[in-house]
């Protein structure tokens, strides 16, 4: 069977849909809040297909083939072992994923976030200077 391979530019319109993760040439990453929105639905008795395109997806992008693969592995997860099979413990190096691209508020609080910890790990280091230099001026 002949697996489609993505372009650049379908990979980006791919990218754009919140509910993607990260894609390659042959690869969807759906993020875990898709997944749990498509049992749901699915649960409701809509149609996998009717459920990709009501939350952003070209079908005919993705393929048929693709979302019935993907709705079985998501029904057999959730059978399993419910809403926490239905989250990605993979891990990715960095570098080898295509992420989608931040939005400002999202890039802004990542940002903020990353200052609060510099900032409390700067005065961490802090007590711990005074504490070694207030032990060695006792001896």
């Amino acid at each position: 069977m002949d697996k489609k391979t993505f372009t650049e530019a379908e990979i980006k319109k791919l990218l754009d849909n919140p509910y993607v993760d990260a894609v390659s040439s042959s690869i969807i990453t759906y993020t875990d809040e898709f997944k749990r929105i498509f049992i749901a639905q699915d649960r409701d008795g809509k149609l996998p297909r009717d459920i990709f395109r009501d939350n952003g997806f070209d079908v005919d992008l993705i393929g048929g083939a693709r979302i019935k693969k993907a709705a079985y592995r998501w029904r057999k997860a959730y059978k399993e072992q419910g809403l926490d099979g239905l989250s990605d413990t993979r891990k990715f190096p960095k570098e080898k994923r295509n992420k989608r691209e931040l939005t400002l508020e999202e890039q802004n609080a990542k940002l903020e976030a990353q200052i609060q910890l510099l900032k409390a790990e700067n005065e961490l280091l802090k007590k711990l200077d005074m504490l070694e230099r207030g032990l060695k001026t006792d001896k």
